[in-house]
């Protein structure tokens, strides 16, 4: 247990406080079990540690990993014992999904000790998600995305801007002062930006690294895949990076990948709930229902850089990036006359100089344009949708 604080303090001591990600604000830490999920990367352990080291006292709040080798002969549960009886108050688990019948043993502690409130993180969102069905009565679940761009803009530039909600998008509101030239950044946060560990250097050998920890452990592990399969998942993340967009053809696939079409579905939904893709579904059910899939996208604009090169389909990079900013806080559907609609809004995408033809006919639309500073009228400039959370 001394071990443990030891590493707890100094993990905490070394957390910079520098800039809070957007999910901070918005979680209810006085809840008594928080769970915090999202794709590896993504900045779940940094949040975590900031909260601790601004809000409590850090002999009464205990954070662990589950990957920490003090688990391969003790539990979690006995851990929470002791800990309340030290008078700990809180106990933090990151990458709970590294330990067995985590599920089970957070009910035990939640009905044990209803003193002790526990936050636990997870980057194997497939397994994640399998445990949470556990406690969907005792935990209050977030999930975390990567940068914004206006959460870029302060990480590496130092420029600090509010969020704007998507009615101020649209009616030409955004002023950034300190921002004059918003472009040539803009188009590094589309390669280099989303993840907040693009600060550090081997930027694009860590994005692989995410890649293959995802594609051959966390998923095969899930699904009981073998070798092959997890490279065939590989293979259709390289055909929706170099496509332009990619619309799900699944007997052409399934063909493709010398893989049964019965199972294509099943592969392409594990890989969206490991947070690698995004699929675009029609109004009968949104993105959060059971609509049509219409497109199918990767999850953000940092992954079709690292995949596809110089193969990297610029229609499919501003879609992506419109669609992975703005689904954090709207409700996104594909357009039977356009590329999207929020409510009853439709948004055409492209380049600067996209015409009003496709739109023309269609009330409340609007033609988002890349490769322009400022909008006029109906025509938002791409960037300005990154400023939304």
């Amino acid at each position: 247990m001394e071990k443990l604080f030891e590493q707890s303090h100094k993990l905490v001591g070394g957390v910079n406080l520098d800039f809070r990600r957007y999910l901070y604000a918005k979680i209810d830490w006085n809840s008594r079990l928080i769970g915090l999920l999202g794709a590896r990367g993504v900045g779940k352990t940094t949040l975590v540690l900031q909260y601790i080291k601004e809000n409590l006292n850090p002999n009464e709040a205990l954070y662990v990993t589950a990957e920490d080798f003090h688990f391969t002969e003790n539990r979690l549960l006995d851990l929470a014992d002791m800990l309340v009886k030290m008078g700990g108050k809180r106990l933090f688990i990151d990458e709970i999904h590294k330990y067995k019948d985590w599920s089970k043993e957070l009910k035990l502690i939640y009905d044990y000790h209803p003193d002790l409130k526990v936050v636990f993180t997870g980057s194997s969102v497939l397994d994640i998600n399998k445990g949470v069905a556990d406690l969907s009565r005792r935990a209050v679940m977030y999930h975390m995305y990567g940068l914004s761009f206006r959460e870029y803009l302060h990480v590496f530039h130092g420029i600090s801007a509010p969020v704007f909600s998507l009615e101020e998008i649209i009616a030409q509101k955004i002023t950034l002062p300190e921002l004059k030239h918003p472009l040539p950044l803009f188009k590094d946060y589309l390669e280099n930006g989303y993840y907040p560990f693009a600060k550090e250097s081997g930027y694009d050998f860590r994005l692989t690294q995410i890649l293959n920890q995802t594609l051959e452990t966390d998923i095969p592990q899930y699904a009981d895949m073998n070798v092959a399969t997890g490279r065939k998942l590989r293979q259709l993340l390289m055909i929706v990076a170099q496509s332009a967009p990619f619309k799900p053809n699944f007997s052409k696939i399934a063909q493709m990948l010398e893989a049964s079409r019965n199972n294509i579905a099943d592969y392409f939904l594990y890989i969206e709930e490991a947070g690698l893709i995004m699929q675009l579904r029609n109004h009968t059910g949104g993105i959060r229902g059971l609509g049509k899939i219409e497109k199918i996208y990767l999850e953000n604009t940092n992954l079709i850089y690292n995949l596809a090169r110089e193969n990297a389909n610029i229609g499919n990079i501003r879609e992506t990036f419109f669609f992975n900013q703005t689904r954090i806080f709207a409700d996104v559907i594909s357009s039977p006359v356009a590329d999207f609609m929020i409510g009853d809004m439709t948004f055409e995408i492209g380049g600067k100089s996209k015409t009003q033809k496709q739109i023309q006919n269609t009330p409340n639309s609007f033609v988002v344009k890349d490769d322009i500073e400022f909008g006029f009228m109906n025509i938002v400039p791409l960037w300005q949708f990154g400023m939304g959370y």
